[in-house]
């Protein structure tokens, strides 16, 4: 891996993070929502901390699994983007709905949507010029 889409690559999770956290910041702190999940017999709150971790493993365990499939595959883009895009609407299926209240459940599923968005356009290797799919 060069060291040109290394960094890239750690641009695309810092992104992923900090477009959470400010989603969090404006919605959570700005709008007054207060984010709350239903975990397990209790419900939790949702902190700008656990925000921040929750993209960070999304982020982190992307990367690894397309560095893993980029070793083994020529397919990997096409292969990662799948597991990408399947993991996003399993955790859209799983997060969102713990949300207490519709207020929790729009800015989970948003900040689910935003941090997968974000790891699936920008972590793949862009395609060089001239070639096709």
């Amino acid at each position: 891996m060069t060291n040109n889409l290394l960094l890239r690559r750690a641009a695309v999770a810092a992104g992923a993070i900090l477009v959470a956290v400010a989603e969090f910041a404006i919605l959570h702190s700005a709008a007054g929502v207060d984010l709350a999940a239903n975990s397990g017999n209790s419900t939790r709150q949702i902190t700008v901390a656990a925000v921040v971790v929750a993209g960070a493993i999304a982020a982190l365990a992307g990367w690894a699994l397309l560095a893993l499939l980029e070793r083994l595959t020529n397919r990997a883009r096409v292969w990662w983007t799948s597991v990408a895009v399947a993991v996003l609407l399993l955790s859209l299926l799983v997060g969102p709905p713990s949300g207490v209240g519709g207020g929790a459940k729009a800015i989970l599923a948003l900040l689910h949507l935003s941090v997968g968005v974000v790891l699936i356009l920008g972590l793949p290797r862009p395609r060089p010029e001239g070639l096709s799919r």
